[in-house]
């Protein structure tokens, strides 16, 4: 299954049904699951772990060194869950000691071609990334999130679940579970409604949910306020939960 021009590390854990293509190099310490597939001149660098049935694309860099001038060879880790599709010309970087070490990918996204991950980013699962999106250093992506084409993301900022971030918005705050996003700087447009629907939130749940939203943007309310009174709401509407989370572990402050 590893075609005879590439190149694997002596190093390297590699399940016995991996398909690696030729001219790919695989590196020290890279771990490989079973069912995952990897094309041609693809290079993975280690530390780094990658879960079961993923298919990594021709020309994808996955797992070198951080793009950060204070990395000094550390040890860290890139760690790559299952089932990721990971298309053409992507950048993946392990994580920093600055951080926790690691730059971590959930399960289940779709990763488009020239797509940027810096190191020590933090994404979930089922989440999608369009042609060129680009995210900096220490990003927090939560679950089914999706970026536009050539979208970019401040470093540090956190983009929450369900949310949409529009073809060429530039994220500097952070955006809230459910909030779409567009713009340069971005600022919120809605929830993302049709978003909400296509995964089966029923209409009082996506009523409730707007009516949270207006809370903290369109009744001039202070943001301390309006989270109390999601919090409280939140108690017999679950689906809040996620919006509540994002407006209180907020540390850049939310987009606006």
């Amino acid at each position: 299954m590893i075609h005879a021009s590439a190149i694997v590390s002596d190093r390297a854990s590699i399940a016995d049904d991996v398909e690696i293509g030729p001219f790919t190099i695989i590196g020290d310490d890279v771990e490989i699951s079973n069912g995952t597939r990897v094309d041609s001149h693809v290079v993975i660098n280690g530390p780094t772990v990658i879960g079961k049935d993923n298919h990594i694309y021709q020309f994808a860099s996955i797992g070198d060194d951080p793009q950060d001038k204070k990395y000094a060879g550390e040890p860290t880790k890139l760690k790559i869950g299952d089932r990721n599709t990971i298309r053409e010309f992507c950048t993946v970087s392990r994580g920093t000691t600055q951080d926790n070490g690691e730059t971590v990918i959930g399960d289940d996204n779709w990763i488009m071609a020239y797509v940027h991950i810096a190191h020590d980013c933090m994404i979930g699962s089922k989440t999608i990334m369009a042609n060129n999106a680009t995210l900096a250093g220490h990003v927090h992506v939560g679950d089914w999130a999706i970026f536009g084409g050539f979208s970019g993301v401040h470093q540090f900022c956190r983009i929450g679940a369900h949310s949409f971030i529009g073809m060429y918005a530039g994220v500097n705050r952070d955006v809230p579970a459910y909030t779409t996003a567009s713009g340069s700087p971005a600022i919120p447009r809605g929830i993302n409604s049709e978003g909400l629907k296509r995964r089966g939130f029923d209409t009082e749940q996506i009523r409730n949910i707007k009516d949270a939203y207006r809370l903290v943007y369109r009744r001039g309310m202070k943001l301390a306020e309006a989270t109390d009174e999601i919090a409280d709401r939140s108690k017999t509407q679950p689906e809040l939960e996620l919006f509540l989370e994002s407006l209180r572990s907020s540390e850049r402050g939310l987009i606006r």
